[in-house]
C-alpha cells in the first residue's frame, strides 16, 4: 500500500520531464504544466485588473466626496428660510449670510445650527430670537 500512494504523489505531481499524467503522450511540462501555467497567469492578471477598477472607483468616490465638501456649507437656503427677508442682499452677502447662518449654533442646546433651528423646529423656545440673529447678520451684511 505505501508503494502505490508513493506512486500516486509521482504521477499527481510529476516533474517537467515525465510523460504527463492526462495521457497525451507529450511531456509534462509541454501539456498540462504550460496549462496550469497560464491558467494561473490568467487569473493574477484577472485579480489585477479587479484591483485596479475597484482602486479607481474608490479614488473618484473620494474625489467626489472631496468636492462636495469644498463648497460654502449651505444646508438651509433662502427658501427654507422663506419667513426671513433676503432682499436687498446681492448674491455674494446672501451666500455670505447663509453660511454664517448654518454654521452658528443654536443656543437653546438642541444641537442644530441657528438656520437649521429656525427652519425646522417651530417648537424651539428661542426661536425668534434665532429669527433675530440671522436678520441682524443681514443688515451687517447690508452696511
Amino acid at each position: 500500500m505505501g508503494e502505490n500512494r508513493g506512486d500516486l504523489k509521482q504521477t499527481a505531481n510529476p516533474k517537467q520531464k515525465q510523460p504527463c499524467p492526462c495521457g497525451s503522450g507529450k511531456l509534462y511540462k509541454n501539456c498540462c504544466f504550460l496549462k496550469g501555467r497560464k491558467r494561473r497567469a490568467r487569473l493574477v492578471k484577472q485579480s489585477k485588473r479587479l484591483i485596479t477598477w475597484i482602486a479607481v472607483v474608490g479614488v473618484l468616490v473620494l474625489l467626489v466626496y472631496g468636492i462636495s465638501q469644498m463648497g460654502p456649507s449651505i444646508a438651509f437656503t433662502d427658501r427654507d428660510l422663506g419667513m426671513i427677508n433676503f432682499s436687498g442682499l446681492n448674491t455674494d452677502k446672501k451666500e455670505e449670510v447663509l453660511v454664517a447662518a448654518n454654521r452658528a449654533a443654536c443656543t437653546c442646546g438642541c444641537g442644530m445650527n441657528l438656520a437649521q433651528c429656525v427652519a425646522t423646529d417651530s417648537t424651539c423656545p428661542i426661536r425668534s430670537s434665532n429669527i433675530q440673529r440671522i436678520v441682524n447678520m443681514i443688515e451687517e451684511a447690508k452696511q
